[in-house]
């Protein structure tokens, strides 16, 4: 079968990360598509060209991606690869969800050039992370510790963590990320997700298209149903809540061969000294598209019990 776009022209930011993310891509397209040509085109976002500041300091939502979904309506590219935790839940006027491929680890993870756990760190020992949810659950877990903004791509932050002069003795980043860029053994601890529990989407990589056939087309064998409509809830989580990426929002769910979800949700204050945990399992019509829809449903039925236990009150202090 002759392949829908020719060459397919992907976007990405210009991290190690994120080129090693859209080759994965690139790759799934060539397998799916016998002969098809892929060209990367690299896009500096926002987040990525201001790196002197915390995240919150110049904008929570789209801070990774607007620069990329502004190539994809001009016609500069055909495709956008993202982190799916770093895209917005709002719908992008004339873009979709293409894809949604198989989930890496959704866990964070610990990296100390010590070998420190997150129980093992001494008293006020420093721990870098970019991302208000990382610190608030630290702070809940070890309010002892010292949380300091971390900023940069990947690289940077493994190497402030591992320089014998860094200025930090442990900082938390995403285990799929070490796992894409081969450095899983530089992990001194795997954090389990009741620990802390992750971004919504966490894990995920999305790819984002026109609102096309021929694009939609293109994109359907890389589509992981199963991951799809557990990021799906989550992100209904984080929708329901009015969040985005820069707040201490986290949510983790999984789909099972029998249509059954479970979603997890958390909202934490920045001090970590305020929590509110939920749960909500149910059924969904698995293998068919319709089961994100629902899987969506329960994530936004999950966010209102979560602000009727208080959440709004800690997301608006």
């Amino acid at each position: 079968m002759r392949p829908p776009l020719d060459p397919v022209r992907i976007g990405t930011r210009g991290s190690a990360l994120a080129c090693l993310q859209t080759e994965i891509v690139a790759q799934a397209l060539r397998v799916a598509w016998p002969g098809v040509v892929t060209e990367t085109v690299v896009i500096t976002t926002t987040g990525d060209a201001v790196q002197d500041r915390p995240l919150t300091a110049i904008g929570g939502k789209g801070l990774f991606t607007a620069e990329l979904e502004a190539a994809l309506r001009d016609g500069s590219i055909d495709l956008a690869v993202h982190s799916l935790k770093d895209l917005p839940g709002e719908p992008s006027r004339g873009l979709v969800l293409g894809a949604v491929l198989l989930r890496e680890d959704e866990r964070d993870a610990l990296v100390s050039r010590g070998g420190y756990t997150l129980a093992g760190l001494p008293d006020g020992a420093v721990v870098g992370t970019g991302s208000l949810r990382r610190g608030a659950q630290v702070r809940a877990l070890r309010p002892d510790l010292c949380i300091e903004d971390l900023r940069g791509n990947a690289d940077t932050r493994l190497r402030k963590a591992l320089d014998s002069d860094g200025a930090y003795d442990a900082i938390v980043v995403a285990a799929a990320a070490l796992a894409r860029l081969g450095r899983t053994g530089d992990a001194s601890e795997l954090l389990d997700s009741d620990m802390l529990m992750p971004a919504p989407g966490q894990g995920a990589l999305a790819v984002q298209c026109r609102d096309e056939d021929e694009s939609r087309r293109l994109l359907a064998p890389l589509h992981d149903i199963a991951t799809a409509a557990a990021t799906a809830a989550e992100r209904g989580f984080l929708e329901g809540l009015g969040g985005g990426c820069a707040v201490p929002i986290a949510a983790y769910g999984s789909l099972d061969m029998g249509g059954l979800l479970k979603l997890r949700g958390r909202v934490c204050s920045a001090d970590g000294e305020r929590r509110v945990d939920v749960e909500e399992t149910a059924l969904v019509v698995n293998a068919t598209p319709a089961c994100e829809a629902q899987a969506r449903d329960v994530g936004l039925r999950l966010a209102r019990k979560a602000l009727k236990l208080g959440a709004g009150k800690i997301l608006n202090g």
